[in-house]
């Protein structure tokens, strides 16, 4: 056997992604209404005090996690309910963003517009873990946040965040 007759075939489209371009006949199945009118995403059922008592939690969270990393308030705010590495990616951000801008980050309000959480929604996945994504509005502009929860001990701890 020669070397030509080992080595494989190159197909024309390698290092593509083979996509399904048929259009879909029949509409996506959704979960049914949780009386919000908002489908349910959760792994496992939760009762919706439960639901609600993390999605305020969650909000509040992120509203200052989106003013720690603009500059308006010290990282160290949300140390008890952060992973290490959470916790550091925020500072970071906090600190580029501040190298950025020429202040100190956490000192005084700093951002012209203050950043508002527009809306989070909270998907479990377990009892004791959930995840969430939120809408934050920056004037005319809106980024998303993507995060997960877990409870340890007798609080809720963000183990990640995603920002988009």
């Amino acid at each position: 056997m020669t070397v030509h007759q080992l080595r494989a075939p190159v197909a024309s489209v390698q290092g593509t992604l083979a996509l399904d371009l048929n259009p879909r006949q029949a509409p996506p199945e959704l979960a049914p209404p949780d009386g919000s009118g908002r489908a349910l995403a959760d792994v496992v059922e939760i009762a919706p005090q439960v639901r609600g008592a993390l999605e305020r939690w969650a909000l509040r969270y992120v509203q200052a996690a989106v003013e720690i990393v603009g500059g308006d308030r010290p990282v160290s705010q949300l140390l008890s309910w952060t992973t290490s590495s959470v916790y550091a990616d925020l500072h970071r951000r906090a600190m580029l963003v501040a190298r950025a801008g020429g202040h100190q980050p956490g000192v005084a309000r700093v951002q012209p517009v203050r950043p508002q959480v527009v809306s989070v929604h909270t998907s479990f996945v377990s009892p004791r873990a959930a995840e969430a994504t939120a809408r934050i509005r920056y004037g005319a502009r809106s980024r998303a946040l993507a995060l997960r929860f877990e409870r340890r001990k007798d609080r809720w701890v963000c183990c990640a965040m995603e920002f988009a």
